[in-house]
């Protein structure tokens, strides 16, 4: 292995996620994982991710840093917070979150989750719950 690896997430990402008012351009190298978001005003997680996710609210642990924007965050149990540019942050599962004013969000994620599961369809479940419900419908 070389002693220097690195991937450009404008030119060689791994994967590029886009949803409702979103994307996300994800890297892995090695073990590390990394993730860019870039969340649109009027993104919300509910809204936007909810139905790729198939939970009642988002089950991702974030750790990341916020590079310009304001995000808020309320979890499960009304606890809220303002994510804002230059915050280092942890959010854990359980919240909906939402950007706030006009600007756009961007952070900066090393979550081994974010990377592997946030606004990825649950292929299966959906395809199960699709064809459960083509049954029922007969």
């Amino acid at each position: 292995m070389a002693g220097v690896q690195k991937k450009n997430l404008d030119t060689t990402a791994d994967e590029t996620r886009e949803f409702g008012q979103g994307q996300m351009q994800a890297a892995t190298i090695g073990d590390f994982k990394v993730a860019r978001l870039l969340l649109e005003p009027g993104w919300k997680w509910s809204e936007h991710v909810r139905p790729l996710a198939q939970t009642d609210s988002c089950e991702v642990r974030h750790t990341g840093y916020a590079i310009a924007g304001q995000m808020k965050v309320v979890m499960d149990d009304r606890t809220e917070v303002e994510i804002g540019a230059g915050d280092a942050y942890v959010i854990e599962p359980g919240h909906d979150a939402w950007v706030v004013g006009d600007e756009p969000f961007f952070g900066v994620d090393v979550s081994t989750e974010t990377v592997e599961e946030f606004a990825k369809e649950e292929e299966a479940k959906g395809l199960i719950d699709r064809a459960k419900d083509r049954l029922s419908g007969q």
